[in-house]
């Protein structure tokens, strides 16, 4: 079964937003911005309405910079598709959420040990103005070993 997500990593370097998810899956990481894709939304719509959801941010302009593709071993047969963007664009002011505490970091200074353990391997690529597509299969739902991943460079998305 797919799960269609959407995550938004807002950069305006030096800094990036990341928010410390309090909830759900991912509790404990530092992750970007999203959710799950409601029934009737376009995928943009969604990215928007979870970035204002988890942190008050309205977003302006977002490019789709990402499609990577998640599984769990425990779990085979369900995986998740996560669309994702990136905005510098955005208006308001952060706000911590139930189900974010959102915080700036320095891009040099990502805490890539307390995200998920793929993210060092696309979000240095994304950062860098790339656009990438990517398989990851995670040992479990906490996620805290890869198995086997597929990740490249592409021109779209």
């Amino acid at each position: 079964m797919k799960m269609v997500l959407t995550l938004c990593m807002i950069c305006r370097p030096p800094r990036i937003l990341l928010g410390m998810k309090k909830l759900r899956l991912g509790a404990g990481r530092w992750n970007g911005f999203g959710g799950r894709v409601e029934a009737g939304e376009t995928i943009e719509a969604a990215a928007r309405r979870e970035v204002s959801e988890e942190c008050g941010l309205e977003i302006n302009q977002m490019q789709e910079v990402g499609l990577l593709e998640f599984e769990f071993a425990n779990d085979l047969g369900q995986f998740l598709e996560v669309h994702v963007f990136l905005s510098d664009d955005f208006s308001g002011e952060t706000q911590e959420t139930d189900e974010m505490k959102p915080e700036w970091f320095d891009v040099d200074e990502i805490p890539y040990d307390k995200m998920w353990p793929a993210d060092k391997l696309w979000l240095p690529l994304v950062l860098a103005g790339k656009k990438v597509r990517g398989w990851v299969l995670y040992d479990n739902k906490e996620s805290k070993k890869i198995l086997d991943k597929e990740l490249r460079e592409v021109s779209e998305i």
